[in-house]
């Protein structure tokens, strides 16, 4: 099978994001022939690429078009106007999925507890939920972490007020106000279609966070101060298969994120951020239809401890992609 590896330019940029070569080799080792297609900021050479190339199945890993996350579902709505094949999530579910404030509204209707919220944008108040101090400021349409700070977590009318205006002087778009849920944070993997399974349970362990730090996952948690890994904040997270959580309590985290992964009609994979308080309240906190497959991702190292190699997952997803379009 012909495979195009869909991904945006900044991951081919040097250094490059290693998650292609890992890729290839996973597809080149079970007979595909792979190629690359570049998601930038025009549409004409991407188009003209993906015709001259003609591929089976396009792996898609675009995470945005023209740098703006708000615009990932458009990528899949352009293949199925050009009438390929691709892995992943429809354009529905990754519009529903990518708006944060869109997937708490779907969830709750499906009675899937996720954070009281209000959407404010410019001084006008969009939505306003049952919410209380202290809460967590978020851009609805961004990922991987973007915007999200130590200062996001705030617990004052001017501390909120601050931070608002940051967010929407950088990022021209509504500002999520989440209640913030105090607890642990765990991260589900969900694998399938029709007969989806929940993979074992990463944790993000912040034993070692900075203790004057709000325990997030915010992008210095993430990547680091610089974006490559330095800093308290980096150096004080680490994913975990938690040791000390009752088994019950795995199956209804695990059953959570199944939950949400069929609200939000997503297909192939997903991985579901959630927050657990000390009683054991289960909160949805973030859904990510198009998570990273790094091969250390949390992603990859939940299906190889659930006994799926790195290689046998990525073949997995081409098998589901496939077996979509053969019905």
């Amino acid at each position: 099978m012909k495979i195009v590896l869909l991904h945006t330019q900044d991951a081919a940029d040097p250094p490059e994001d290693p998650v292609l070569g890992q890729l290839e080799a996973a597809l080149h080792a079970v007979g595909h022939t792979t190629a690359r297609a570049v998601v930038g900021g025009n549409i004409d050479p991407l188009i003209a690429t993906l015709r001259g190339e003609a591929p089976d199945l396009v792996f898609n890993m675009a995470e945005s078009f023209a740098g703006k996350s708000s615009l990932e579902s458009n990528v899949a709505a352009l293949l199925n106007l050009l009438g390929l094949r691709y892995t992943g999530s429809s354009p529905s579910g990754l519009m529903l999925a990518g708006d944060k404030a869109l997937t708490k509204v779907v969830l709750s209707f499906h009675g899937i507890k996720t954070p009281q919220f209000a959407t404010v944008y410019r001084g006008a108040v969009e939505w306003a939920g049952d919410i209380s101090f202290p809460v967590i400021v978020k851009p609805p349409q961004e990922d991987a972490s973007l915007g999200i700070t130590a200062k996001s977590v705030v617990r004052d009318l001017k501390g909120l007020m601050e931070a608002m205006d940051d967010l929407q002087k950088e990022f021209r778009q509504p500002s999520l106000v989440e209640q913030f849920i105090e607890g642990r944070e765990f991260y589900v993997g969900v694998l399938g279609n029709e007969n989806a399974s929940a993979l074992p349970v990463i944790e993000l362990d912040f034993s070692k966070f900075p203790a004057d730090k709000p325990k997030i996952a915010s992008w210095q948690a993430k990547w680091g101060e610089d974006g490559a890994g330095s800093g308290a904040e980096f150096a004080g997270t680490e994913s975990i298969f938690p040791a000390n959580v009752e088994p019950a309590l795995l199956e209804r985290m695990q059953r959570v994120a199944l939950d949400a992964f069929g609200a939000l009609r997503l297909r192939d994979y997903a991985r579901i951020d959630l927050r657990v308080t000390p009683e054991g309240e289960i909160f949805v906190i973030e859904v990510n239809p198009n998570c990273y497959l790094e091969r250390q991702s949390e992603f990859a190292r939940a299906a190889e401890h659930g006994g799926l190699s790195y290689d046998a997952l990525v073949e997995r997803l081409v098998e589901l992609a496939s077996a979509r379009y053969s019905r």
